[in-house]
C-alpha cells in the first residue's frame, strides 16, 4: 500500500534521504522512527506529493507520488506536526468547509462528519470554537479532517506531540482502531506509543534507513538485548572470569559497581551457585528486560558508527 524505492531528496548540498526504500503492507500500523533531522518529515512530504522526488520513487495506494498526485491526495488522509485550523470556526463549521474542498458529494457530507466526529470522539464539542478547544481536541479535529473522505492510508507526522498522557491515550486508541482498515504510517518520538499501537517499525537515521522489521522480529531483537544485571558485595576479585565461564553467556560487562550479563539461556541459577560456592555475597540479582528503546539506541549507534 505504501512502496518506497531508492528515494533521494536534497536541500542544496545537504542531502535529506540517501535512497532509501521500505514498504507497508495493506491494513497495517506503521511507526516511523528517527531523530531530529533524520528524514522522517521529508519522506513523509514526499509521500503526501508536498516535496517533488529527488530520485528514485514511491507509490501510494497503488499510484505514483510524482507522476499521479491527485490521484495519491484523493487517497491519503495527511495530518502535518502541527494542525492548521481556523480558531474562530466551529467544529462542525470547519469540517463541513473541509468536505467542501475535498469535494465530498453534499448529500453525504453530514453523514461524513457525523462518523468522523464520533471516530474521534468530539461530539460533545462539534458547536465549540477551534479556538477554545485544549491541544489534544484540535488534534482529534486534525484527525477527524483527515478521516472525512475516506482515505485509504493515513500518514500522520508527529500526531501527539505536545499532548498531556490523558490526550495521548485518547490518539493512539484512535490510531489503533484503523488497523485492518486503512494503512497508517504516523513518526513519534514516544517510542512506548510505538510498541503498543505498531505492527512494524521503521527507523531512520541519517537519511538511511536503519531498521525495518515486523512487531514478531523487533521483539525477537528485544529478546536478545535482555540482560541479567548483578553485584557482589566489595567486588570480588576473578569475578567476571568466572561469569564469562557460564556456559551460555555471552558478554560480561561493567556498569558502575555491577557486571551487566547477557546470555542465551537463563543463567540466574548459575549466578547464584557460584556466588554461594566462593563465598560472594549477592547484593543483587535483578533481570532487565529491553523495550523498544533500547533497539532504537543500538540502531542509531550502529548508524552513528557506520557513518
Amino acid at each position: 500500500m505504501i512502496e518506497v524505492e531508492n528515494l533521494t531528496r536534497a536541500f542544496g548540498r545537504r542531502v535529506a534521504l540517501h535512497g532509501i526504500s521500505f514498504a507497508v503492507p495493506r491494513g497495517e500500523v506503521a511507526g516511523f522512527l528517527g531523530p531530529n533531522g533524520a528524514g522522517k518529515s521529508t519522506t513523509l512530504r514526499i509521500l503526501t506529493t508536498f516535496l517533488a522526488v529527488g530520485g528514485g520513487g514511491a507509490r501510494v495506494a497503488g499510484f505514483d507520488v510524482a507522476r499521479t498526485p491527485r490521484e495519491v491526495c484523493r487517497r491519503v488522509g495527511y495530518l502535518p506536526e502541527n494542525v492548521p485550523l481556523y480558531p474562530e470556526m466551529r467544529v462542525e463549521e470547519y469540517l463541513r468547509f473541509r468536505a467542501a474542498m475535498k469535494l465530498i458529494p453534499r448529500r453525504d457530507v453530514r453523514e461524513r462528519i457525523d462518523s468522523a466526529l464520533a471516530a474521534c470522539d468530539l461530539a460533545a464539542v462539534r458547536r465549540q470554537q477551534l479556538g477554545t478547544l485544549s491541544r489534544g481536541f484540535r488534534q482529534r479535529v486534525g484527525l477527524a479532517d483527515v478521516l472525512m473522505h475516506e482515505p485509504e492510508v493515513l500518514i500522520l507526522d508527529e500526531p501527539t506531540a505536545g499532548l498531556d498522557p490523558l490526550q495521548v491515550i485518547e490518539v493512539r486508541k484512535i490510531i489503533g482502531s484503523m488497523r485492518g482498515r486503512r494503512t497508517v504510517l504516523f513518526s513519534s518520538h514516544i517510542l512506548g506509543e510505538v510498541e503498543q499501537v505498531c505492527d512494524r517499525v521503521i527507523i531512520i537515521h541519517q537519511g538511511r534507513i536503519r531498521a525495518d522489521e515486523s512487531r514478531e522480529n523487533w521483539q525477537r531483537r528485544l529478546a536478545a538485548l535482555a540482560a541479567l544485571r548483578v553485584q557482589f558485595a566489595g567486588d570480588p576479585p576473578g569475578a567476571a572470569g568466572a561469569l564469562r565461564a557460564i556456559p551460555g553467556m555471552t558478554s560480561v560487562a561493567r556498569e558502575h559497581d555491577a557486571y551487566l550479563l547477557r546470555a542465551t539461556r537463563d543463567v540466574r541459577l548459575d549466578v547464584s551457585s557460584l556466588a554461594a560456592k566462593n563465598g560472594w555475597p549477592l547484593l543483587e540479582l535483578h533481570p532487565r528486560t529491553a523495550a523498544l528503546e533500547d533497539f532504537f539506541l543500538e540502531v542509531t549507534r550502529e548508524g552513528r558508527e557506520s557513518a
